[in-house]
């Protein structure tokens, strides 16, 4: 099984900036179905045996030693609040690198690859809710597929990132007749907030939508207004969005003579080799990969030292 998946997670990849997405689908305890973007997957494994953690956060269920590298094993089942039996641990690991760092998630079983159009993928009907570990919902067949937001899960195990280093916020200039509002677009709640924040020590104000097809329609909105770039001072979005991509999203922007100068910077977990290609082809004004506050505060620093 290993194997084929690895293969199949290898062809999948080669999907990223055609608006559609792979998912890798696995069950925890019971029949509910969930999936993770098989872009982010280094390879599935049976679970091996685990070395205890003392003092690890509680969902963490030990470490494993996997490609030469000593890496923590999340129990999924755990970090989302599924019951699970006692005596029942996953028996798979899914071994993947979110934000940097390269983590094993512990599941009772792995289904299949999937490949879907992002305009099928939907915000969960509880989208915004505090307890919500869900960044998107499809449809395969008759069966519903449930999107974790691994931002959330990493969030709440290893905790929140640092805010932006006092050397950074005094770099950004002072405040002029420049606009200092940005459009947010990231299907994560987690991701928002941390973007929100970051942007707040800056000074500059932040207007947050879920996906790519929301910010495009409130940026044609505000083009109606008048010029785009007398109202914002950039666009950072997500790439992985339901709806619509962060690619498609600028892809998009540059088709529409009102919008086609808006600085875009995209702001993804996803692998920083592809999409500094993938930046050029679409459009894109830079990539920075998440999440470092002062990564991401220096690159809106550099923009509003561009437009000073």
């Amino acid at each position: 099984m290993a194997t084929s998946l690895l293969q199949s997670i290898d062809e999948s990849t080669q999907l990223a900036g055609h608006n559609r997405l792979a998912l890798l689908l696995f069950r925890l305890v019971g029949t509910q179905i969930f999936g993770i973007n098989v872009f982010k997957v280094q390879e599935v494994i049976p679970c091996p045996q685990l070395t205890p953690f003392p003092g690890a956060h509680p969902v963490i269920c030990g470490v494993a030693a996997i490609r030469g590298k000593t890496i923590p094993i999340i129990d999924m089942s755990r970090a989302i609040g599924v019951d699970e039996p006692a005596g029942t641990p996953g028996r798979y690991l899914i071994v993947a690198e979110f934000n940097r760092t390269v983590q094993g998630f512990r599941v009772h079983a792995v289904d299949r690859i999937i490949h879907v159009d992002v305009s099928e993928v939907r915000t969960p009907p509880r989208e915004g809710a505090e307890d919500s570990y869900l960044t998107a919902v499809t449809r395969q067949g008759d069966s519903l597929i449930e999107i974790i937001d691994v931002e959330r899960v990493l969030a709440d195990v290893v905790g929140g990132p640092t805010g932006v280093s006092a050397l950074v916020r005094d770099q950004a200039p002072t405040r002029s007749g420049t606009p200092h509002r940005v459009l947010v677009a990231d299907d994560s709640r987690v991701a928002r907030t941390q973007i929100a924040g970051t942007l707040e020590e800056l000074g500059v104000e932040a207007i947050l939508v879920n996906d790519g097809r929301q910010a495009l329609r409130m940026l044609q909105s505000m083009a109606e207004n008048g010029p785009i770039n007398e109202q914002l001072l950039m666009v950072i979005s997500d790439i992985e969005m339901p709806d619509m991509d962060g690619y498609r999203l600028t892809t998009e922007i540059r088709r529409d003579p009102r919008l086609a100068d808006l600085y875009v910077m995209l702001h993804t977990s996803l692998s920083g080799v592809f999409n500094n290609a993938m930046v050029e082809q679409v459009g894109a004004n830079r990539f920075i990969p998440k999440f470092n506050a002062d990564e991401l505060a220096m690159g809106v620093v550099s923009r509003l030292n561009a437009v000073h």
